[in-house]
C-alpha cells in the first residue's frame, strides 16, 4: 500500500515535470492521468503525463528534458501513442510522457460524442481520459473548454452502437470469439486461446460500461471499476472472470464453458434493458 505522502509526492513530481513542457511554444496543455489522475494510486503507480501540442516538439528538445532527469530514458517511442519514457534519477519513479496533437484528440472525442462511432473494445477510453485527467497546465484554456464540451450525458446512440458492434462478436457471429476459442481448443493452441480470451474480455467490458452509461476506464482494474461504479453488474462477475482467465492457460473446453457463463450473465442484463430479444431458435439477437 502507498504511504500517506505518496499521492502528494507524485503530484508534486508530475507538476515539476509539467513545468519542463508548458514553457515550450508547441505545447497547448499538460495533464496527468492514470492512477494519479483518478486517485487510485498504489505502491507501483507511475506518472502518465499527457502533453497536448499544436505542432511537434523536436526530438532533441524532448531528449534534453528526459536526460536531465534520468540516468536512462527512451525517447520517441512509437509502439503505441508517440511518447517518451524515463525513470527519475532521484526517486526511481517511472514517467511516461504521451504526446497528443490537439486536432487528433478533438477528432477522437467528436467520433464518439457527435458521430457515435463504436470500436471493437475500449470505445470510450479517450473520452474517459480527458474527463478524469488532472490539468497541470492550460495555456489558453483549450483543455478546460474541451473537458466542458465532453462533460455531457452518455449519448444513447453511442451506447447502442457499442452494444451492436461488440456484443455479436462475443459468440453470435460465425467469427465470434467463442467460435474462435472452440477452434483454438480443438487444435490445442494455448497462445490462440489466451489471445481470444483477452479480446473477448475487451469487448465484454466495452459493453458492460456502455450498458451502465459509463466511460471505459482503460485496461487496469476493470473488475474493481465495474463493481464500484456500475449499477448493473452480472452476478459472480469477479468469480467468473477469474475462472475464465485461470482456464485460459489450458486448451480444453473448460475455458469455453467459463466464457459462456460470463456472457450469459451479460445477456440477462441486456435482455432486461431491452437490447436483446429471443430469436426463433431461442438464441439471443441484438
Amino acid at each position: 500500500m502507498p504511504t500517506p505522502s505518496r499521492p502528494s509526492t507524485l503530484l508534486s513530481l508530475a507538476a515539476d515535470v509539467a513545468v519542463c513542457y508548458q514553457a515550450l511554444p508547441q505545447v497547448e496543455a499538460v495533464a496527468v492521468g492514470g492512477s494519479l489522475g483518478s486517485g487510485t494510486i498504489d505502491a507501483d503507480s507511475d506518472i502518465d503525463l499527457y502533453v497536448y501540442v499544436r505542432s511537434g516538439i523536436p526530438v532533441p528538445v524532448r531528449a534534453a528534458i528526459a536526460s536531465a532527469r534520468s540516468k536512462r530514458a527512451e525517447v520517441d517511442n512509437r509502439f503505441w501513442e508517440l511518447g517518451d519514457e524515463w525513470v527519475e534519477a532521484d526517486t526511481g519513479v517511472s514517467v511516461d510522457v504521451i504526446l497528443r496533437d490537439v486536432p487528433w484528440i478533438e477528432e477522437q472525442l467528436d467520433r464518439v460524442l457527435c458521430r457515435h462511432e463504436a470500436s471493437v473494445g475500449y470505445t470510450t477510453c479517450l473520452w474517459h481520459n480527458v474527463l478524469f485527467s488532472r490539468v497541470l497546465a492550460d495555456r489558453s484554456g483549450w483543455l478546460k473548454a474541451l473537458r466542458q464540451s465532453a462533460t455531457q450525458p452518455y449519448p444513447e446512440p453511442l451506447r447502442r452502437a457499442i452494444v451492436a458492434k461488440n456484443h455479436p462478436i462475443l459468440r453470435q457471429t460465425i467469427s465470434s470469439y467463442a467460435h474462435q476459442l472452440e477452434k483454438a481448443i480443438g487444435r490445442g493452441d494455448p497462445v490462440s486461446v489466451n489471445h481470444r480470451v483477452a479480446a473477448l474480455l475487451a469487448s465484454y467490458f466495452d459493453v458492460l460500461f456502455a450498458l451502465n452509461r459509463l466511460t471505459h476506464p482503460g485496461e487496469k482494474r476493470l473488475v474493481e471499476a465495474a463493481k464500484t461504479h456500475c449499477a448493473l453488474v452480472p452476478e459472480r462477475l469477479s468469480e467468473q472472470v477469474s475462472a475464465l482467465i485461470g482456464a485460459a492457460g489450458q486448451p480444453n473446453r473448460d475455458v469455453l464453458a467459463h466464457a459462456h457463463a460470463l456472457v450469459d450473465g451479460l445477456d440477462r442484463m441486456l435482455q432486461a434493458e431491452g437490447f436483446l430479444t429471443l430469436g426463433p431458435t431461442g438464441d439471443h439477437t441484438t
